[in-house]
């Protein structure tokens, strides 16, 4: 029994030496992409761009706005911002037949109207009329 727990204990600090190797890897390859330019969040939550650094020291200057720095540990960045993804401009919808060379049909400047269901659907007088008479309740 006391075998057993032996080998508990040395899986143990085996995997707690292991998680240990791998969070400084991680550090260390998070470090070497440092450079002045680099859009970067702090462990306290302040984003910033990478003004100057200072290897000596461990510093790093960050500009948080325009003119607004600040000097902060190394260590204390811990994550690089990676600008968020453009979604590219929806192309204007192209008919296969020729109604676009005609002048016929929908255009990308008209934007088709939603379909209605049959039974809900009314006409635009109809609508004037009950929008009228709604108005003339409420007063």
């Amino acid at each position: 029994m006391s075998i057993l727990l032996f080998v508990m204990l040395g899986v143990f600090i085996f995997m707690m030496f292991r998680r240990n190797k791998k969070t400084q890897q991680q550090q260390a390859e998070l470090q070497s992409k440092f450079g002045p330019g680099v859009e970067v969040m702090t462990s306290f939550g302040l984003f910033g761009r990478i003004v100057d650094m200072d290897e000596a020291e461990n510093k790093v200057t960050l500009e948080l706005s325009p003119g607004n720095l600040a000097t902060v540990h190394r260590q204390a960045v811990t994550k690089i911002v990676e600008p968020a993804a453009v979604p590219e401009a929806a192309a204007p919808a192209v008919p296969d037949d020729a109604s676009s060379i005609t002048g016929q049909g929908v255009t990308a400047q008209e934007p088709a109207a939603p379909a209605q269901p049959a039974e809900t659907a009314e006409t635009q007088d109809e609508t004037l009329k009950r929008l009228n008479d709604e108005g003339k309740k409420d007063s």
